[in-house]
């Protein structure tokens, strides 16, 4: 099996396969209701439809650095994404439909790579110096780590607001 392979294999399993951490992503996060996602039960903690909000950000910042060969970044605002003045079903069910086209638009990006590419670095930028994160290879393994911390966080707030 290519490394490709195993990475896919990995980005699947964190967000809607086996993984061995416990439930994927798209399960955690199945059966919510808008409220339940807009719910801040913990003080000081982001509710689950921002952090759903915030990997699609970022599912989609690694496709473009795939893409771009660079080190781009989201702004504050990108980075952590205001949610409706009025939450509901529709908004949050698109929110959900987002997260997915993200994971689907980096599964294409990375099935587009060979092995070799693994190795390359991406050209740094203003926010990001040389050597950060590391290689693609870094990156795609820091986008699935990225996923499993956020899906134990989405699991304890589900917990808080069931």
């Amino acid at each position: 099996m290519s490394e490709i392979n195993r990475l896919l294999d990995q980005l699947h399993r964190a967000f809607d396969g086996d993984a061995w951490s416990g439930p994927n992503l798209q399960s955690t996060l199945a059966g919510l209701s808008a409220a339940q996602a807009a719910a801040h039960p913990l003080a000081g903690a982001h509710s689950i439809w921002e952090i759903v909000l915030h990997l699609t950000t970022w599912l989609r910042v690694v496709r473009q650095r795939l893409a771009t060969h660079t080190l781009i970044g989201p702004t504050d605002a990108e980075n952590w994404p205001s949610l409706p003045t009025v939450p509901h079903d529709a908004a949050w069910q698109q929110a959900l439909a987002d997260l997915q086209a993200a994971h689907t638009e980096l599964l294409a990006a990375v099935q587009a790579l060979t092995d070799e590419n693994l190795l390359q670095l991406p050209t740094p930028s203003a926010d990001y110096p040389a050597g950060t994160p590391g290689s693609y290879y870094v990156l795609l393994h820091g986008v699935v780590q990225h996923n499993q911390y956020h899906t134990g966080q989405l699991a304890l707030l589900r917990k808080a607001v069931a």
